[in-house]
């Protein structure tokens, strides 16, 4: 029989395990169990973990230990812990942890039913209870990673690259469509594989053109995309469907070639370079988002200087930068963490303040411009909405001086650009 207590679900770390959640929360409302928002008023809390680096460990690891005091208190009956961290390091958890109730790993959608009473519904899978305004979706496209960055546990946590058939990704799209969504964002842990297991070869390019044949869909978001062997077929996708966003996000990590060599990334500082050229001019005013890691343990200040030149000279439209975290079992666990964290820290510092600058200079350049803008919300004296050149979550924002206009959440709007800070721009509704 069903669970018949409340229960909330707390999703931590990247927007693929929001996915896993919002699949997890839809089966577990087919089965008639009451969720709810907040976790201090529930019955039985789910946590799904992220265990990528040291601080997404730390913050899921506090929040277990919250929901168990909460436990011993007697305000939760049950918690129950899954996702990437619990996969990782389940036996460590069990021991160190007892109070938690069932701890599980990653995608184990029937096993966590089966703990609340219910029973998978296999047919539904690609259905989900979306937790943020349903006009944008992540849509998931395979799980998994096949490539042997030294830094990275992905393939530890969550296996080789698995693509997810097109057919069910179509009729996951066509569900989110249904549901008011009208930007896609396609992610994965290397979006560009996609395709390479289950047909042969690369095919993300025919995956976009039939995503964008879905009635509803206005716009697609491609994240994650590897730079060692970005499809040809892809730029052209990109280039010539209006409905794929001028927009990619590569993660490039670094340029320098002996970073490069020892992060494992198969690509150089050279074949880089050339592969920015080529998409800017293939794709003119395309929006470029990458990040980098600071503080790799055989980065020299050197390597680093070439680094912040190379983010000075290609201009990123965004750029996210992290610290390097030192992970077991990956391959450059064994070259330790000689950088000192207040070095890493200042690196990141003084790589973003470069990036600063060229966000303000690249924004500069679109005031008196007309943008599509899609409305998200309000706050304060501005509806807040995203233009093609900001992912959800990670990116700018356009914010529209209300002026006593009325915009909808979810819809599309003309804005003129009239100014800018570092990161966002400003607009009035185009009369």
């Amino acid at each position: 029989m069903a669970y018949k207590g409340k229960v909330s679900v707390i999703t931590l770390g990247c927007s693929k395990n929001t996915v896993d959640s919002e699949r997890l929360m839809w089966q577990l409302q087919l089965n008639k169990i009451k969720l709810i928002d907040d976790p201090n008023k529930s019955d039985t809390v789910i946590i799904n973990t992220c265990g990528f680096i040291e601080a997404a460990k730390e913050e899921s690891i506090n929040t277990i230990l919250n929901s168990v005091a909460l436990k011993n208190e007697g305000k939760l009956k049950k918690v129950i812990v899954a996702g990437c961290l619990s996969k990782r390091y389940k036996d460590d958890l069990i021991k160190e942890i007892p109070e938690v109730d069932v701890y599980f790993g990653t995608e184990d959608f029937e096993a966590i039913v089966k703990e609340l009473g219910g029973n998978l519904k296999y047919e539904l899978l690609g259905e989900r209870l979306l937790t943020a305004p349903s006009h944008t979706a992540y849509l998931k496209i395979s799980e998994g990673c096949d490539h042997p960055c030294s830094f990275c546990a992905i393939p530890l946590i969550r296996g080789l690259h698995k693509s997810k058939p097109m057919d069910e990704l179509i009729r996951e799209a066509e569900f989110l469509a249904a549901n008011n969504t009208k930007e896609l964002v396609i992610i994965a842990q290397d979006t560009t594989d996609y395709g390479k297991d289950l047909y042969g070869r690369h095919n993300l390019a025919e995956l976009l053109n039939k995503l964008s044949d879905i009635k509803g869909i206005e716009w697609i978001r491609l994240m994650y995309a590897y730079p060692s062997k970005f499809p040809d077929n892809v730029i052209e996708e990109i280039k010539s469907n209006p409905k794929v966003l001028n927009y990619v996000d590569i993660p490039l990590q670094h340029i320098s070639d002996d970073v490069l060599k020892s992060m494992r990334r198969g690509v150089t500082s050279a074949k880089t370079k050339k592969f920015l050229h080529k998409l800017r001019e293939r794709i003119p005013g395309i929006t470029l988002r990458t990040t980098f890691i600071v503080g790799y343990p055989n980065e020299s200040e050197k390597d680093f200087e070439m680094l912040c030149d190379f983010v000075r000279a290609e201009k990123f439209d965004r750029v996210g930068t992290f610290t390097f975290s030192m992970e077991e079992n990956t391959a450059s666990y064994v070259l330790g963490n000689p950088v000192p964290d207040e070095e890493k820290e200042r690196r990141k510092d003084v790589l973003m303040e470069i990036q600063k600058d060229v966000s303000l200079e690249k924004n500069s350049t679109f005031v008196g411009k007309i943008l599509k803008v899609l409305v998200e919300g309000v706050e304060g004296d501005f509806y807040i909405g995203r233009s093609y050149r900001d992912a959800p979550e990670v990116d700018g924002e356009v914010l529209i001086n209300k002026n006593e206009i009325k915009l909808q959440p979810g819809e599309f709007y003309d804005i003129k650009i009239t100014d800018y800070d570092e990161y966002d721009l400003f607009g009035e509704l185009k009369i």
